[in-house]
């Protein structure tokens, strides 16, 4: 069973890779979701983050409210060291053991973990390949304006605050260029797949 970080900018397609890959067989863990799950009420990870940053990201439902948080951490590169201190060994070991209970199922060929932090992170180990998905800033200004409602100058200030994607490409084993359309980008992770199993 190979394991693949599959990385990306905001906007870059790296879901929609994902999906493709799923389509394919690959079981897919996303990062993403698994951290929205690490600090729900009741657990270890939402007492630790409200003991670090106060009842006041907490939402009316009793969840952390990203929408609280994220002003507080984006602009202070010391509180978001902070949270990610509290967030990713705890995201580190849920990926961890989702990807030993793969191998111990025996089921499937591969595994891509989704991750846009992956490197950043330090979690190069968990995986045996880093796939990174770059596209056009334009496009990704005007995905991100079409299907998230999000205006140029947030979408440049996230893109800037994110890893640049020479410095991704510097860590990749494969580089999938989401330049085309959405078929030229299923024909490319269709020949990764291949490259990948064998098949």
């Amino acid at each position: 069973m190979r394991v693949v970080g599959l990385v990306g900018g905001i906007g870059s397609g790296k879901s929609t890779v994902a999906a493709m890959l799923a389509e394919l067989g690959a079981l897919v863990i996303e990062a993403d979701a698994i951290g929205h799950g690490i600090y729900r009420a009741g657990t270890p990870g939402f007492d630790a983050v409200v003991r670090a940053f106060g009842a006041g990201v907490v939402g009316e439902d009793g969840e952390i409210d990203r929408r609280r948080l994220a002003p507080i951490v984006f602009g202070d590169p010391a509180r978001l060291a902070e949270l990610n201190a509290i967030v990713h060994p705890r995201i580190r070991a849920e990926i961890e053991r989702r990807i030993e209970d793969a191998r111990a199922a025996g089921r499937v060929r591969a595994v891509a973990v989704e991750a846009a932090i992956l490197i950043e992170a330090g979690w190069r180990d968990l995986v045996d390949l880093v796939w990174v998905v770059v596209a056009p800033r334009e496009r990704i200004v005007e995905r991100l304006a079409s299907g998230r409602g999000i205006d140029r100058a947030d979408a440049e200030a996230r893109m800037r605050r994110q890893m640049s994607d020479e410095e991704r490409r510097a860590a990749a084993d494969l580089v999938i260029e989401n330049d085309g359309g959405l078929e030229d980008l299923r024909g490319a992770v269709a020949r990764a797949w291949k490259g990948l199993v064998g098949a």
